[in-house]
């Protein structure tokens, strides 16, 4: 039986659509090869990266920071920046090393299989780059993506963070029908040259190390969508300070802070975005502030994904260790027959949370906010250009307001809805799946190992605990399912609805 070209669109196209459930499929034939190498390299570089650096020290900075609230790990942030990892992902175009951005996804899965309180200091500080970038403003871009590209490989790290939760709306910033509901504190007043911030933010992941802050407020707490703006704050600049830390259970690496702005002034070559910039956009100004906010979250959950797999994996590897020394009756607990039972589920969690967050993390590559990256042409002239080149010759383009708005046009008036749903909707299934995976492999290998799952040189205990704090960030795992039920379920039932 053969299908004509019309009769294989048409069924194609039926819902569930191929292409929206087969990003990796998809991937094989728009993705340029040289993807597969870079994901090697990172993979190496990592499971490196861990030998060297995570697996000596990663006790006892848990350990340490458990004992003395205020310590922060410097020195771990010092030979990241040393080894480039901070820069490693930025792209060569603006000064940083290019490597191919579906690569930190295994490269955070590595490094979490270890400790993932050490992979999100790394992997948080990507947030922080994906924000600036989603507002498109390409001249700041430069500037800061520079800033920490110089500051790479030295003793001083150049870390951005993103500041978006407040102490009265957690998740509702992350979802724009409850954004609209939402108890905002952090509001932004127009001034002479720029515009004042007052408030505060809470659980910012990297906040006491970051030096750069893109910092989400807003001109009408009673209209956030239409007067989002998004400025990159310096530390150090008058009017802003460093609160408290947040106490936390797991993931202690990571410091969770707490920023005040008090009659902040941020001038307007630090404004990444404010309404007025999309006065020349077509779409409507709540629907780029949606857009923005799923570019971020788009890639970020998925990166909770690569976190929980690594999580899931770590647990099952202690509980394989303690298996095949722990002897029971005279004979090893491997041998039984149980053992093997939980330890085959668990490996098989661990493989299928891996398929999810790549999954989610081909469909933010093709249809999310670096899609335009993967094109052949440009990907090859990327790979192929020295980077002296773009920096003598690019960068003051790059630097004129103008590009950005032509480029901030092409970005948003050219992101259809359904691309947005498709990346959003399998981020959403990426964090809560391997989120709630990476708890059932912490909870079998506790239930395998028994006491000695306690030990903390055991490290089940830790995963566990660095494991919980997966199904609450980057938005509760109950919103992220709601968020699956609006991007990809709702939409092909008209009688159904969401956040309502």
């Amino acid at each position: 039986m053969r299908l004509t070209r019309q009769e294989r669109r048409e069924y194609l196209r039926r819902e569930p659509r191929v292409d929206g459930v087969m990003n990796s499929v998809e991937g094989l034939a728009e993705l340029p090869r040289v993807v597969r190498r870079d994901i090697c390299t990172a993979v190496a570089l990592a499971r490196k990266f861990n030998d060297l650096v995570v697996r000596p020290v990663y006790r006892e900075i848990d350990e340490r920071v458990r004992r003395d609230h205020d310590f922060l790990p410097h020195d771990f942030i010092r030979t990241a920046n040393r080894w480039g990892l901070f820069s490693l992902w930025i792209p060569k175009v603006l000064g940083g090393g290019g490597l191919d951005l579906l690569s930190l996804y295994p490269f955070l899965e590595e490094v979490s299989s270890v400790c993932v309180g050490l992979a999100n200091v790394i992997g948080v500080h990507y947030l922080g780059v994906s924000t600036l970038a989603a507002s498109w403003n390409v001249r700041l871009m430069d500037v800061i993506y520079r800033e920490v590209s110089r500051a790479s490989h030295g003793d001083d790290a150049c870390l951005i963070s993103l500041a978006i939760t407040e102490p009265l709306a957690g998740t509702d910033m992350e979802e724009p029908e409850l954004l609209q509901r939402a108890r905002i504190g952090t509001v932004a007043t127009r001034t002479a040259g720029g515009w004042v911030l007052d408030g505060r933010k809470v659980f910012i992941s990297n906040g006491h190390v970051s030096t750069w802050h893109m910092v989400i407020a807003y001109g009408d707490r009673r209209n956030p969508l239409e007067t989002a703006v998004m400025a990159a704050v310096r530390t150090g600049t008058r009017g802003f300070r460093f609160g408290a830390h947040e106490k936390k259970m797991g993931q202690r690496a990571c410091v969770a802070s707490e920023l005040v702005f008090d009659e902040c002034f941020v001038p307007d070559e630090l404004i990444c975005a404010a309404p007025a910039a999309f006065a020349e956009c077509v779409k409507d100004p709540r629907q780029i502030t949606q857009d923005m906010i799923d570019f971020v979250v788009a890639s970020s959950r998925a990166g909770v994904g690569a976190f929980a797999t690594g999580a899931a994996r770590g647990a099952y590897e202690a509980a394989l260790a303690l298996a095949c020394r722990t002897h029971v009756d005279g004979d090893l607990l491997v041998n039984r027959q149980e053992a093997q039972l939980a330890l085959a589920e668990m490996y098989r969690n661990v493989n299928m949370a891996r398929t999810l967050y790549l999954e989610a993390a081909y469909a933010n590559a093709l249809r999310g906010m670096f899609r335009d990256l993967y094109g052949r042409a440009v990907h090859l002239l990327a790979r192929l250009t020295p980077r002296w080149c773009f920096t003598a010759f690019l960068s003051p383009l790059l630097r004129r307001e103008s590009l950005s708005e032509r480029i901030r046009r092409r970005a948003f008036d050219g992101y259809g809805e359904e691309d947005g749903r498709v990346a959003s909707g399998w981020a959403s299934i990426a964090k809560f799946s391997c989120s709630d995976l990476a708890i059932r492999n912490c909870d079998m290998a506790m239930d395998l190992v028994g006491a000695e799952g306690l030990r903390l040189d055991g490290g089940v205990e830790k995963h566990l605990r660095d494991a919980k704090l997966l199904q609450i960030y980057e938005g509760t795992n109950e919103l992220n399912r709601l968020n699956l039920l609006k991007t990809l379920v709702v939409p092909n039932v008209p009688e159904a609805r969401v956040f309502e």
